[in-house]
């Protein structure tokens, strides 16, 4: 039997799925170019996910995703978009929105999830709030492309848990680090040449492929969170 259930919403939690939350990013922010409007990205995480699973089963855990979906969907209110960005991650872009507004906003989810009494499993167990963390960038403000934007909302996430986790971060300006590095006359004429076409800085294109090639081997702190 086909599931009646379209590609792009993720049948557990009824949000956009990570293939759909890629194209309606990459539309709201063609729009926020053209009309020269905030975006806000904000990426959530479950804090100890793993231990909810371990502790009530992995349907309880399962339970818990659908409650904080529907918190999060809330939240995010008629404007914001709400994703299941994958296992325990969850996602929100906010259209028109400054940071501070967004931050706000999931600062409030993040109150309302650690008061809330979430019921899971068949035995009915009751699981008094769960602690969440999150990161927040905005266009123009943090990056003008999709993957600076992306990039910095997961550091300003990963920053949230490195420093004790249940809290939300903003992204902030980062201090580069010089590199002794050596490149061919021919690939900084084509990255020059790329920049001026994309209307992109230089820098921000080689952490985008530096990152890239991070992913590409496995090299992703986020993805290995408890």
């Amino acid at each position: 039997m086909i599931s009646s259930v379209p590609k792009s919403i993720d049948e557990l939690t009824s949000l956009l799925t990570r293939k759909a939350f890629h194209e309606t990013l990459d539309g709201f922010l063609e729009k926020s170019k053209g009309t020269d409007t905030p975006l806000s990205l904000a990426f959530i995480d479950i804090d100890h996910f793993l231990q909810i699973n371990d502790q009530y089963g992995h349907a309880a855990g399962d339970d818990v995703l659908i409650a904080l979906a529907a918190l999060i969907r809330e939240a995010a209110g008629s404007d914001g978009v709400p994703v299941r960005y994958g296992g325990d991650e969850f996602a929100v872009i906010f259209p028109g929105v400054e940071r501070e507004q967004a931050f706000l906003t999931l600062e409030k989810l993040r109150v309302v999830a650690e008061q809330t009494v979430f019921k899971v499993g068949k035995e009915g167990a009751l699981i008094e709030g769960i602690s969440i963390s999150a990161g927040i960038a905005c266009y123009p403000m943090d990056g003008r492309l999709k993957s600076e934007l992306m990039r910095k909302s997961d550091q300003a996430l990963y920053r949230a848990k490195v420093t004790g986790r249940s809290k939300v971060r903003l992204a902030y300006d980062e201090r580069m680090l010089p590199k002794t590095s050596h490149y061919t006359q021919t690939q900084l004429e084509r990255l020059s040449k790329l920049a001026a076409e994309r209307q992109a800085g230089e820098a921000e294109l080689l952490r985008e492929a530096l990152d890239y090639l991070l992913v590409k081997y496995g090299v992703n702190e986020i993805e290995r969170w408890a």
